[in-house]
């Protein structure tokens, strides 16, 4: 099987697009990367290729894949690696299943916390947000990391990415990474909160720390990114 010629339409400082990236470069796809400014209105070419003007959007052998998850979703299940195993058992179907649940959980449950952080307007706003963070973790996320106990750091215990990481990977290093001082998009004192949550800690720790989750994460850029789009208000 040849190649696929893939053309990734994409900005670096989207959290989204940089879903694609990680699937890309864990999966070990060769591809033509095209940024969109996403400050301007979209020019007319990139209208035709997606309509919504958002990114990213893969060109695969001249098919049209447009949004981050269905993307992510699509090279994965179009390149059987250890990201994600095909659903052709029940018992593959069944850790599919699992899997989508658990990145519905941490998107739905937490992601809106720090999303609430980053928009607050004082410090009090924001320390209310990460406690509220937290407690969705522990509720929610971190009774679904059970089974890594003893294992690798990874969804189901994998010692290597899966799907589930390259969805959530880029949103997990905003989250370690917006609460430092210089940054204070997130309260300071969320670091000590995630001790309470030991195995949702150490996986978005090891998501965080691979190479084909952080290779084009430049973290001031986004934090500066993040500020003005988010927190026009915010003090720090």
């Amino acid at each position: 099987m040849s190649a696929p010629k893939i053309i990734l339409y994409t900005n670096r400082l989207c959290p989204w697009a940089h879903r694609a990236h990680i699937a890309l470069k864990e999966i070990g796809l060769d591809y033509e990367e095209v940024t969109i400014d996403l400050n301007t209105p979209r020019e007319p070419w990139y209208l035709e290729i997606n309509p919504r003007g958002l990114v990213p959007t893969i060109s695969y052998n001249g098919e049209i894949i447009p949004e981050s998850g269905i993307v992510a979703q699509f090279l994965a299940d179009a390149h059987q690696t250890h990201l994600l195993p095909p659903s052709t058992s029940p018992a593959n179907a069944l850790y599919r299943a699992r899997l989508a649940f658990f990145v519905d959980s941490f998107f739905t449950k937490v992601v809106p916390h720090l999303f609430a952080g980053v928009r607050a307007a004082n410090e009090a706003e924001r320390d209310a947000a990460a406690e509220e963070l937290v407690a969705a973790v522990v509720k929610e996320v971190e009774p679904l990391l059970a089974d890594t106990e003893g294992k690798g750091p990874f969804f189901g215990g994998s010692d290597k990415l899966t799907l589930a990481e390259v969805q959530s990977g880029s949103f997990l290093l905003r989250l370690l990474s917006f609460a430092k001082p210089e940054h204070g998009l997130l309260s300071a004192k969320l670091t000590t909160l995630l001790e309470q949550t030991p195995r949702f800690k150490r996986w978005a720790e090891a998501t965080a720390a691979h190479d084909s989750v952080n290779f084009i994460y430049d973290e001031k850029p986004v934090a500066d990114k993040m500020r003005s789009k988010f927190a026009p208000a915010a003090k720090v």
